[in-house]
């Protein structure tokens, strides 16, 4: 992004500037262990997020996966921005690999995966009575998710298939640490293994480490949150995101649409009446609060960018806009001015909770190559 090489260089991933250490020693045994299986599997599936759907590669296995008949999931693709999926999905076509964006926690888009699963084991079905699917990724991609989608589906669709352990899930990177198998399908038997999630063990590229980083792949602490907001935030600039909420005026956002009365779980037996009312009320109110908050983080950007006279292809311009964007989120926030660096801190873990939320918009954060634009 132009305007950004100085302050990526001030992103060192450490004191010393050396590479980052996100490697950990359980990640070098997974990805032996993951080879080695790799060499055995029917077809693999290999997962990515949709915001980065090339920093999202692992680097590492890419020459075992171009041997093997592969299909490219791109997930999370409710937070990635659907106006140039196509785009990507072409440009995935013309090197003739299998790309599909989905959301793992869509039945529609696990559905269709299925689908393609069976259409690319249709030959081998035919040979073997057992097949092997690998899924693949780097950590935080949703995976498991998948997985646990791809179980419940299979198990109303074959109704005598044996109950079966689903996999873990969690929000932080490198969950699954051990190699576990699932049966997704009889006759043939088609087994899934889900694997950890490791990354390459060096990453020279700053830029790609902090996509990386940002989409939740690497733990914040690693690389530190006042770093990945800072980079949010001349993602944002550079692109010039803040100029999409002009239109925001004074008034509070509407109620949420994904409020409903009936899911309100905060009733009980002993409430009366009233009660009841009244904490409806309170959870409608935490929810507009919640809105609010994101209306106010969106105007205090459009406004300072609005009244930004510099250049975003200068350094120092842009530096000098991100550190007033923080103070204007200082307010947004409602974080006193005088926390310091407790406050500082405060707002770059709320300000990246937004973007991972898809609350500031759905954007893919990699540059699509020129040859397929």
């Amino acid at each position: 992004m132009a305007g950004m090489g100085k302050l990526l260089g001030k992103m060192a991933f450490n004191s010393s500037g050396g590479a980052i250490n996100w490697f950990p020693g359980h990640m070098a045994a997974a990805t032996r262990a993951i080879r080695e299986r790799l060499k055995l599997a029917d077809l693999v599936v290999e997962v990515r997020d949709a915001r980065i759907p090339l920093s999202s590669a692992n680097g590492d296995f890419q020459d075992i996966l171009s041997q093997k008949k592969r299909i490219i999931i791109l997930n999370k693709r409710d937070l990635a921005n659907s106006n140039i999926v196509n785009k990507w999905t072409g440009h995935f076509d013309n090197h003739k690999q299998l790309c599909y964006f989905t959301n793992a926690h869509s039945k529609h888009n696990v559905r269709e995966l299925l689908s393609h699963v069976e259409t690319q084991l249709r030959d081998a079905i035919s040979r073997h009575p057992t097949l092997l699917v690998i899924v693949v990724g780097i950590p935080n991609v949703g995976k498991s998710a998948l997985i646990n989608s791809m179980y419940q589906i299979s198990r109303m669709r074959f109704a005598a298939q044996e109950k079966l352990k689903r996999a873990t899930v969690g929000p932080l990177p490198g969950v699954t640490q051990d190699i576990a198998g699932f049966k997704i399908a009889h006759q043939p038997s088609i087994y899934v293994l889900d694997t950890p999630g490791v990354l390459v063990p060096n990453i020279p590229d700053i830029d790609t480490g902090l996509k990386l980083a940002l989409t939740g792949a690497v733990k914040d602490s690693v690389v530190g949150e006042d770093r990945l907001a800072q980079y949010l935030l001349a993602m944002l600039n550079t692109r010039r995101v803040p100029l999409r909420w002009k239109g925001l005026n004074n008034e509070s956002c509407a109620e949420s649409s994904n409020f409903c009365p009936e899911d309100f779980t905060g009733k009980g037996p002993k409430d009366s009446p009233n009660e009841k009312k009244e904490k409806m009320k309170e959870a409608k109110q935490n929810v507009r609060q919640k809105e609010d908050h994101v209306v106010e983080v969106q105007k205090a950007l459009f406004r300072t960018f609005s009244e930004f006279k510099g250049n975003l292809e200068n350094e120092d311009d842009l530096e000098d806009l991100i550190e007033s964007q923080f103070n204007a989120l200082q307010k947004a926030f409602r974080i006193p001015v005088n926390s310091g660096e407790v406050g500082r801190n405060k707002v770059s873990k709320k300000l990246l909770q937004l973007f991972r939320t898809g609350k500031l918009g759905h954007y893919i954060l990699d540059s699509l190559p020129k040859c397929a634009s």
